[in-house]
């Protein structure tokens, strides 16, 4: 049985790791949820850095309300150093964070997560080669293929996408994945 429409972000710029994207956002929307692209630009053709997929961004981020999502996905690749950039992706995950929303990152995702100054005392994972920059934010890296710390969840890559999906599926409360 499934229980009411939920809307997830997706923070995603241009470089993103093309299943990382595909495998979370298949997912949400097969379980029967809005699944919202938000980039730095409204209407923008966003490719990944294997080129298998595009998507279309919906919202630039300085139009979007964190009130409005239940949770937010940030995929790895090349996608997060050109978001965690702009202050209003910063902002946006941080008023998410305040919140309480779940922000679930997979890869080089953490990156916002530590521009955004969200790290300190939680222990989370990622890409291994983050490791130092995840420390240096206050968090403690741990080599798992998820972490779940307050609303934070982590993966380190493509290999661990089903237990991230499972996670954020759990969290938001949608479906059986």
């Amino acid at each position: 049985m499934k229980q009411s429409l939920r809307k997830v972000a997706f923070l995603l710029a241009d470089g993103y790791e093309d299943s990382e994207m595909a495998s979370p956002y298949d997912a949400i929307v097969e379980n029967g949820n809005d699944a919202v692209i938000i980039s730095l630009e409204k209407n923008k053709e966003l490719k990944g850095k294997k080129g298998t997929i595009a998507y279309r961004s919906h919202l630039a981020a300085k139009e979007a309300n964190p009130d409005d999502y239940e949770a937010i996905v940030i995929p790895g690749g090349q996608s997060p150093a050109a978001l965690r950039e702009d202050e209003a992706v910063l902002g946006f995950v941080r008023r998410a964070n305040d919140k309480g929303v779940p922000i679930a990152a997979i890869c080089h995702g953490p990156q916002v997560l530590a521009s955004a100054g969200l790290l300190k005392g939680k222990t989370l994972t990622g890409y291994p080669g983050i490791r130092g920059e995840i420390e240096a934010a206050g968090g403690t890296f741990v080599d798992r293929e998820v972490v779940v710390d307050g609303n934070l969840i982590t993966s380190r890559g493509p290999q661990d996408e089903p237990a991230f999906i499972k996670e954020i599926i759990d969290k938001i409360g949608v479906s059986a994945y």
